[in-house]
């Protein structure tokens, strides 16, 4: 069965543009042209993923990250002509999955989708169903993580994360590792989307995110799941 994306861009353009190349490539495609209208299509439609203008009229994409995420845990990849690493720092904090500058090659776009939607795949098929570790609990197969009695909404690239290293606790994943894991290719220059992903579970699952308890910082190298006692 054909994976569903939703291109949402105010320029017709692209979204023609995007729409011709995915079909090609076997996607089924629906558009929008503002946030508001993309938040009424994937309510119909249930996209597999969606890729995101940041800057648009009527809603623009951090809007309708705000809104989606509260609703959905579909991936988002972010489409940026915005060279400000703050902007796509702040699109990571809101739950997209990755981004990508404009202009951009649609191969290494293709690539992008393609990883993230064998991510989410590959959580849904995981041999143990559910892992507890510390007070951490995460049901690969629901795509849960409940943290203490209190269940925790995770993007799908921050589940993946958790999921990586809290399977392999004391390792130390570096973050072209992390990232490859994440998009099945390590760009340089996107290692900053990792700092950003940890930051954000460390917010979701630690008791004190200052003081991390699970998720450590190895200096100069990258992050490890600290080893506690797992329970399967």
């Amino acid at each position: 069965m054909s994976k569903k994306l939703l291109v949402v861009d105010d320029k017709a353009e692209i979204r023609k543009l995007l729409k011709s190349y995915f079909t090609q490539e076997g996607f089924d495609v629906v558009t929008a042209a503002d946030g508001q209208e993309a938040l009424f299509i994937a309510r119909q439609e249930k996209p597999d993923l969606v890729l995101l203008d940041l800057m648009m009229p009527e809603m623009n994409g951090y809007d309708f990250l705000r809104a989606f995420n509260r609703e959905s845990n579909t991936p988002v990849i972010i489409l940026t002509a915005k060279l400000d690493e703050s902007d796509k720092v702040l699109g990571l904090e809101l739950g997209a999955d990755d981004y990508v500058v404009k202009p951009f090659s649609p191969r290494e776009l293709t690539a992008r989708v393609r990883a993230v939607l064998r991510r989410v795949e590959k959580g849904q098929q995981k041999e143990v169903d559910i892992l507890r570790y510390g007070n951490i609990r995460i049901d690969f197969q629901a795509r849960l993580v409940i943290v203490g009695d209190r269940m925790v909404d995770l993007t799908p690239s921050e589940f993946e994360l958790l999921a990586t290293m809290i399977s392999s606790p004391g390792k130390v994943f570096t973050r072209l590792e992390l990232l490859e894991h994440l998009q099945g290719t390590a760009y340089e220059g996107y290692e900053r989307t990792i700092d950003v992903h940890i930051r954000n579970l460390r917010t979701k699952i630690e008791p004190d995110a200052a003081n991390p308890k699970y998720i450590e910082t190895v200096y100069g190298v990258g992050y490890r799941f600290a080893i506690l006692e797992a329970v399967i």
